[in-house]
């Protein structure tokens, strides 16, 4: 069986030597890339299965480097290490299309178990339900499939937990659906950050929704979210 290939991104030698260890004893393959100018050749090389990527790099940012690789790849996972953690620094990932979100310092456990939960997101083992068909949503078409909602002209290309988190709003239209239950099916747990995570990522959505004012996801305050489509 094949190793999992690793694009490794970070510029701090401490850092990377001890992450670079661990992943290999874990067996895992990781290629260590240190400056952000040669990101992009070595991606194109590689061909990774999935890239942990630091934020501040020397030439070119993580978050750059990670919105050139979703446009190459669109179901390349993607995981942002950084020393940021103030709210727009998450948002400013998630836009960059990054899958997750891990804040320096962090435990190599931690690392494993999020690169773990990316991979099995992306080989279908939680990931995105079987659902061929077009989902009408107002003036806009969601294919989960595809994970693309298209609105006229415009194709939006989704991450597989947009696409998710989409799905159980969808299916729970101008209904109830409770925060804690979209955290679970979504993240597999109710934790502190995964909750940050989601409040990010709403806030996406009804950004991609602006178009139609019969579209809205309203907040029930301490209870969840309403997905109104009239």
């Amino acid at each position: 069986m094949s190793k999992i290939n690793i694009l490794y991104v970070e510029d701090e030698p401490f850092l990377a030597k001890i992450v670079v260890e661990s992943l290999q004893s874990r067996d895992f393959e990781v290629q260590l890339v240190t400056d952000g100018d040669r990101v992009i050749s070595a991606f194109e090389r590689l061909h990774p299965d999935l890239c942990v990527l630091d934020v501040m790099l020397p030439n070119r940012d993580g978050f750059s480097l990670g919105k050139e690789i979703r446009e190459r790849d669109p179901h390349m996972p993607i995981l942002f290490l950084t020393a940021k953690n103030q709210t727009q620094d998450v948002v400013q990932g998630f836009a960059s299309g990054g899958n997750d979100y891990l804040k320096k310092p962090f435990s190599m456990e931690e690392l494993i178990l999020r690169i773990q939960n990316l991979l099995g997101l992306m080989k279908g083992k939680t990931g995105v339900p079987q659902v061929d068909e077009e989902i009408v949503l107002g003036q806009y078409q969601f294919w989960p499939q595809k994970l693309e909602l298209c609105h006229g002209e415009t194709v939006r290309k989704l991450s597989h937990r947009e696409t998710e988190l989409l799905l159980i709003l969808s299916r729970h239209r101008n209904v109830k659906v409770e925060r804690k239950t979209i955290l679970r099916e979504v993240w597999g747990d109710d934790s502190f950050f995964n909750s940050r995570n989601l409040d990010v990522y709403i806030t996406k959505l009804r950004d991609y929704f602006r178009e139609d004012q019969g579209v809205e996801i309203v907040t029930l305050k301490g209870v969840g979210y309403r997905f109104v489509v009239s």
